[in-house]
């Protein structure tokens, strides 16, 4: 039994195609409306692969938001080592392509709303982002994590309607608040 999953762990971390951080790709997907074309306010909740052999079993999930005729997504993530460095789990920053790819991992939408419910959602979300009760705090399990983060947001805009992958390892962690 032993030996089994020894070659099970090494099979696992052999086949990952992310495995250095440094030269993994963080190109845009493709996935998101060019901001400078696309005036409608958007949100979008994105999930990509864990990084390197965790990609197998867990999603990072991360949150984009456009306000109507702006030049640029803000997004906010949670990202553990930040905490290492002494900085907040919780990152918040503009991008024109807040789709990229999470260090190799090509992501998909698990939420997309446009328009007018975008941009009545988009300050509640603003709010919610201020009073996350765990921005700096991370742990990879049971959470706080990046997957905590988007699910805690969906509890307090539940016109939103998210619905997180079920790899999203640490969503429901979320339900603890404090």
């Amino acid at each position: 039994m032993k030996i089994f999953a020894i070659t099970l762990f090494a099979l696992l971390i052999s086949a990952c195609t992310n495995d250095n951080w440094r030269t993994a790709s963080r190109e845009p997907a493709g996935l998101a409306a060019d901001p400078k074309k696309n005036k409608a306010a958007i949100i979008e909740f994105y999930a990509a692969d864990a990084f390197s052999w965790r990609g197998w079993f867990a999603v990072h999930t991360w949150i984009a938001v456009k306000e109507k005729n702006a030049l640029e997504y803000t997004v906010y993530e949670v990202v553990g080592w930040r905490v290492k460095r002494g900085l907040p789990a919780l990152e918040e920053y503009q991008t024109s392509t807040p789709d990229r790819y999470w260090f190799g991992a090509k992501p998909e939408k698990i939420l997309s709303i446009h328009g007018e419910k975008a941009q009545r959602l988009i300050p509640k979300i603003t709010a919610a982002v201020k009073r996350y009760p765990w921005a700096n705090e991370y742990a990879v399990f049971p959470g706080p994590n990046s997957n905590t983060f988007p699910a805690w947001i969906g509890l307090q805009v539940p016109e939103l309607g998210l619905d997180m992958p079920f790899r999203a390892i640490g969503s429901g962690y979320a339900d603890n608040a404090k």
